[in-house]
């Protein structure tokens, strides 16, 4: 691909999710899907949910169209995409018990795993392959999980969706990563920009479940993909914010034995707004440390030990200041 194909591809899907995004919204506010505020809710008002139609939808038409023939390769990926999403989308109508959202991801995964393998061992070997695919398969369905519980505030998500979608295009660019994975990261960060313009505080809509869960499975194989290949790394640092963020939260709810699944206001960039930064603020903040995330991605392709020894360092520093004085 020359440059104005890839500015073409990422400034038009980028205008094409603004636009659908708009329209999406006139449709919700009709039919009055709105989150409303409670004690643990990050907005004061009632927002319209479920804008992620449009970017999910934007997404996997123009990856679709942009692989031509190769579709059939990645078909099942797409099928398994519209199924959560779909399910997704009803959980956002009419509050789906955790049983079935949770059900619906593992059918999605394993449908993925079963009609699609891998062609490396996403462990590299440490692992049995049978052992190395279950990890890999709890592994992607902790990340939907938590790229949902992640969208919390206004412009969050989409800024990590862009973050992790750019870094793998970048390192396309560069001849380090895949065709494939590169341009559906490109896809995901333009559709995503383009609904940022919506999302940003103060939110006139929120991506809901039918957007942060299918770009969580999305971004989760994404990952995974890169995991499997010599640049395992890099699957590590890029989400690396989210990943710290969403699990060591985790550990602290369940070590008071807290029901982990229950709606909270506890993950760090949570805290960040309850000691009065604003939601811009913080997605900000977000978005400066994933900058700094890609360039040790990058790194990584040297360096892999000290990139990843960086990153951790940098993720760590960042929840430091985003949990504030104790």
């Amino acid at each position: 691909m020359n440059f104005l194909h890839i500015a073409f591809l990422f400034f038009g899907t980028g205008l094409v999710s603004l636009a659908a995004t708009g329209l999406t919204l006139r449709m919700l506010k009709r039919r009055n899907i709105v989150d409303t505020p409670n004690e643990r809710s990050s907005h004061e008002t009632p927002t319209p949910r479920g804008g992620g139609l449009a970017v999910i939808l934007v997404i996997l038409i123009i990856w679709g169209l942009s692989l031509g023939g190769a579709i059939q390769t990645y078909q099942w990926l797409l099928v398994a995409t519209l199924f959560i999403g779909a399910i997704s989308w009803i959980d956002d109508l009419r509050s789906l018990p955790a049983s079935i959202r949770l059900a619906s991801q593992f059918i999605a995964v394993g449908l993925v795993f079963w009609l699609m393998p891998a062609s490396n061992l996403y462990f590299h070997g440490i692992l049995p392959l049978w052992l190395d695919n279950l990890c890999a398969l709890f592994l992607w369905v902790w990340f939907i999980n938590l790229f949902n519980f992640m969208d919390g505030i206004d412009g969050i998500s989409v800024v990590e969706a862009s973050s992790i979608g750019l870094g793998l295009f970048l390192l396309m660019m560069i001849g380090a990563a895949q065709m494939t994975l590169g341009l559906l990261g490109l896809v995901i960060a333009a559709a995503s920009l383009g609904f940022l313009w919506w999302n940003w505080h103060p939110a006139k809509v929120f991506l809901g479940d039918v957007g942060s869960v299918p770009l969580g499975f999305l971004l989760g194989w994404l990952l995974l993909e890169v995991l499997a290949s010599p640049l395992w790394p890099v699957a590590i640092i890029l989400p690396l914010y989210y990943l710290a963020d969403a699990t060591l939260t985790l550990i602290r709810r369940a070590l008071r034995r807290e029901r982990i699944w229950q709606a909270h206001r506890e993950h760090f960039y949570q805290q960040a707004t309850g000691r009065g930064l604003s939601h811009a603020r913080v997605s900000l903040i977000i978005a400066g440390l994933n900058i700094v995330l890609i360039g040790l991605a990058f790194a990584s392709l040297s360096e892999p030990t000290l990139a990843l020894i960086g990153a951790t360092l940098c993720c760590g520093a960042g929840l430091l200041y985003l949990r504030g004085p104790k």
